[in-house]
């Protein structure tokens, strides 16, 4: 009997498939509460998919940039659509690259910098997820503190089976945090599970950096026409 897996590429699809009902369930039909559960899939398999790319990607530089470069651009059109200080994944899964690779250096250094650079990040985490949000009232770093922690748990874990402890940790501790239907998203457990470790034979490197910020438009855009 041939055994189950997913190959990096059809994880991707399902995440992008789940956020899409994510998102169209929370902007079109907020009253459809399935949309919203099937939703709860694509962060954990993304921040899983985020932890892989740190660790397999040759330009770390380039890698933290495209994602925060995206991650800008797209909170930039938010808040003009939207006037609203709602930080979006993005820029939660560029801290959580900041931090990998803060606690890298300083594991691999141990100098003084690297010491510096790994306080000077966890202040700036802390700050945005705790002290921002007091000054700034509507700041808020999706998915949080833990939604930020789970793809630096995910890399510094050892192996596949305490990659997926730290992550089902991590979404049991975000959905005591978060509550509603974000305990659905234990669910990703079963798909990160059957992960093979092989990215597969297309190369879909850049779906999630070209459909994150398009499918938002196409909804955004339909949401005005609906309801001008």
């Amino acid at each position: 009997m041939k055994k189950v897996s997913l190959t990096n590429n059809q994880l991707k699809i399902f995440a992008v498939a789940s956020m899409l009902l994510d998102h169209v369930g929370s902007e079109l039909f907020p009253q459809v509460t399935l949309l919203r559960i099937l939703g709860r899939i694509a962060f954990p398999v993304f921040s899983f998919m985020i932890a892989e790319g740190c660790f397999f990607t040759r330009d770390k530089r380039k890698y933290l940039l495209k994602i925060a470069g995206l991650g800008v651009g797209c909170q930039l059109v938010y808040f003009i659509a939207e006037r609203s200080f709602y930080q979006n994944v993005l820029i939660s899964f560029s801290l959580s690259i900041l931090t990998i690779f803060a606690i890298r250096y300083f594991l691999e250094k141990k100098s003084a910098k690297s010491a510096v650079l790994l306080i000077a990040d966890v202040a700036a985490v802390g700050f945005l997820c705790f002290g921002m949000p007091k000054l700034l009232p509507g700041f808020h770093i999706d998915y949080g503190i833990f939604g930020l922690i789970l793809p630096v748990a995910v890399y510094f874990a050892p192996n596949k089976w305490l990659k997926l402890l730290a992550c089902a940790v991590l979404l049991v501790l975000l959905s005591v945090d978060m509550g509603g239907v974000q305990w659905y998203s234990l669910i990703s457990l079963v798909f990160i599970a059957l992960y093979s470790g092989t990215r597969g034979k297309l190369n879909l490197k850049y779906l999630f950096y070209v459909f994150y910020p398009l499918h938002l438009a196409i909804i955004y855009i339909i949401k005005i026409l609906i309801f001008k």
